[in-house]
């Protein structure tokens, strides 16, 4: 349907708790969901929530197959989440790069859970009830944050672990 834009690390709107989905499969959601992909899809991101293009509901959606701005990382299912729940399996956490549609250009070394499980719907009202590790469990655990009004940079422990992608990466850039 459309690429909307894209909220920006700032604005008020992604620092509020989103509201609960209370209907399922209306037009209003399916075409917010497939605006979603359309914008996902063209900014090459692993996932998007509804706040970040100004939409207060708890919506998600993530998955990865060959994706340019993550290209060593594992396979992850294309899924609608609606109302999520996230409970970690154990207290095991890892450091890992993140960046975000919402704060462009920049990365940060995040800790989450390495195993996570998470419970939801699907835009039909249809329960989720998974199971996930690794890259999959950790971009559940950045898009849902969004519906709580989190971005990354606030989990971020060491601030010297959180800059522009050039800098970090050593990327050669004209002077």
């Amino acid at each position: 349907m459309a690429v909307r834009k894209v909220l920006r690390i700032g604005h008020p709107l992604l620092l509020e708790k989103a509201e609960p989905v209370k209907e399922f499969n209306t037009k209003s959601l399916n075409a917010l969901i497939e605006d979603m992909f359309d914008t996902m899809d063209a900014m090459n991101g692993a996932g998007l929530a509804a706040p970040q293009i100004g939409v207060s509901q708890r919506v998600v959606i993530f998955g990865v197959e060959a994706n340019p701005r993550y290209p060593e990382v594992e396979a992850v299912p294309t899924t609608i989440l609606i109302n999520p729940r996230i409970e970690p399996k154990d207290t095991g956490m890892e450091d890992g790069w993140e960046g975000c549609l919402s704060v462009p250009g920049l990365r940060g070394l995040v800790p989450r859970y390495t195993r996570i499980h998470y419970r939801g719907f699907d835009q039909f009202g249809n329960p989720i009830d998974r199971e996930a590790h690794g890259f999959h469990a950790r971009v559940v655990q950045h898009e849902c944050d969004h519906l709580d009004g989190i971005l990354y940079p606030l989990r971020i422990k060491d601030l010297r672990q959180f800059g522009f992608e050039e800098e970090l990466f050593g990327t050669v850039h004209d002077m």
